[in-house]
């Protein structure tokens, strides 16, 4: 096992990491915590009381954070004639069909974080599904990223959207700002991404179905969180 860095192990006895803290002291202690010289991510994570390979116990959605996530997105927009030009003036970064998907087979070339397609043009898109796919990238429309209503999906990921889905652990990693927000934004990020979670409960989930919750920075460790439903 790898060695800790000597400001990790000074944050980790600032407090008991066994112990899990209320919101508003564990966003705290992570703030505290997070002594890098960058502007350090802030991300959730929540195990969950579901099994992962069952079909009916998957859960994954979307939701703008009432703050956004403080980074910003290159949107790739794969479309032709009318919704190019929408595309175009809703601010998307980058805007191609075919030619694309060429470069990006031919090329290696990943310089944008989210791809949006109208439903018109999953024929093309679907050639390079094995590519995007491992990455994170292939469009669905359950994330919003395949819609007719181009303008609006660019608007919400510039708005900050974020896709929250469960891992093969039954674990929800997502990012909910940045350490520069401070707690009050933070919190307002996570409770209305918890709300989103507890509203995706699977029907087939039983038991427990919020396990445990954590949050840490980018270069911090993880604090407990004793969550309570606002």
């Amino acid at each position: 096992m790898s060695k800790r860095g000597k400001k990790y192990r000074e944050s980790l006895s600032t407090y008991d990491h066994t112990q899990a803290y209320d919101l508003e002291t564990a966003v705290n202690q992570v703030l505290a915590n997070a002594k890098a010289n960058f502007d350090e991510t802030i991300e959730l994570s929540v195990r969950l009381g579901v099994d992962p390979r069952q079909a009916d116990q998957q859960v994954r959605g979307v939701l703008v954070l009432p703050n956004g996530t403080g980074k910003s997105k290159r949107v790739l927009v794969i479309a032709k004639g009318e919704k190019a030009d929408i595309a175009a003036a809703a601010g998307a970064d980058i805007v191609g069909a075919e030619e694309i998907v060429t470069r990006i087979q031919k090329e290696n070339w990943f310089d944008f974080d989210v791809v949006i397609t109208s439903p018109d043009m999953m024929g093309v898109v679907g050639r390079i599904g094995r590519i995007l796919g491992p990455k994170g990238l292939m469009p669905n429309p359950k994330s919003g990223t395949v819609t007719q209503d181009i303008a609006k999906a660019i608007k919400e990921v510039k708005a900050g959207k974020v896709e929250y889905r469960l891992d093969k652990t039954a674990i929800i990693h997502c990012g909910v700002g940045k350490k520069s927000f401070g707690p009050e934004k933070l919190i307002e990020n996570i409770n209305a991404l918890m709300e989103a979670i507890y509203k995706a409960k699977p029907a087939a989930a039983k038991g427990t179905y919020v396990r445990s919750v954590a949050i840490s920075s980018t270069m911090g460790p993880g604090v407990k969180v004793a969550y309570s439903r606002v």
